[in-house]
């Protein structure tokens, strides 16, 4: 990602894309580390939105772009689901990350770079087995450099879209939505209700009060 906003910056097209091989230093969400070693699709996309674009519809389109791009691409894939805002599941296993960054000057958004982490073929850390997964053991054979340039290709396209979720995106989440219907004890308790148009997360409360999410850490109660 770092090499892609120093692309942006010395003037590259939306669309450019940067993999790596492996990481050293990748990131998530919140400034968590992001495990990347050898075997996994480790990509960045400059995206430059021509109208009003935020970091988070944004993550929400390249996760149902990036979802649609990996089914296509691998036959006899289960069904991905979108975990708000950026995370992908097959199950209850996280598959694969988004992370968007934005650059402005002052009001005027120059560029997202939005970077994207599969577990393809990679070998998981052994404590993150049992919450995470690999698309190889659903579609053996899978490889990540067969997957570069369909799922580049998926983050380009959705970062043209400007403004708000339409109706055709918001359904086409409701039909992935990892958290919908969920009891969650985090950012605030009660049960998801979907998203907003502007990608916010909706909260149902215990006494029918719904509450808007703009960000924060989801927690699902057991």
């Amino acid at each position: 990602m770092d090499a892609a906003h120093g692309l942006a910056e010395s003037g590259a097209a939306h669309g450019t894309a940067i993999a790596a091989r492996e990481q050293e230093a990748g990131r998530g969400r919140r400034g968590r580390a992001w495990v990347s070693p050898p075997g996994g699709l480790w990509l960045s996309v400059i995206c430059r939105p021509s109208g009003q674009s935020t970091p988070v519809c944004l993550s929400l389109r390249a996760g149902l772009a990036v979802a649609d791009a990996l089914e296509s691409a691998l036959p006899g894939l289960p069904g991905l689901r979108i975990k708000w805002p950026n995370d992908l599941y097959i199950g209850e296993r996280k598959v694969a990350g988004i992370l968007c960054e934005a650059r402005w000057d002052g009001p005027s958004l120059q560029w997202i770079v939005v970077g994207v982490g599969v577990n393809v073929a990679n070998v998981l850390p052994a404590e993150l087995t049992l919450i995470g997964g690999t698309l190889r053991e659903f579609v053996p054979g899978a490889e990540p450099d067969a997957l570069a340039e369909p799922v580049s290709r998926a983050v380009a396209s959705a970062g043209l879209v400007t403004g708000p979720l339409d109706e055709e995106e918001l359904a086409a989440f409701r039909l992935r939505d990892w958290l919908g219907g969920r009891a969650v004890s985090a950012p605030v308790d009660g049960r998801v209700a979907g998203i907003a148009p502007d990608g916010a997360l909706l909260v149902e409360e215990p006494g029918g009060l719904v509450t808007r999410v703009a960000a924060g850490e989801v927690l699902v109660k057991a």
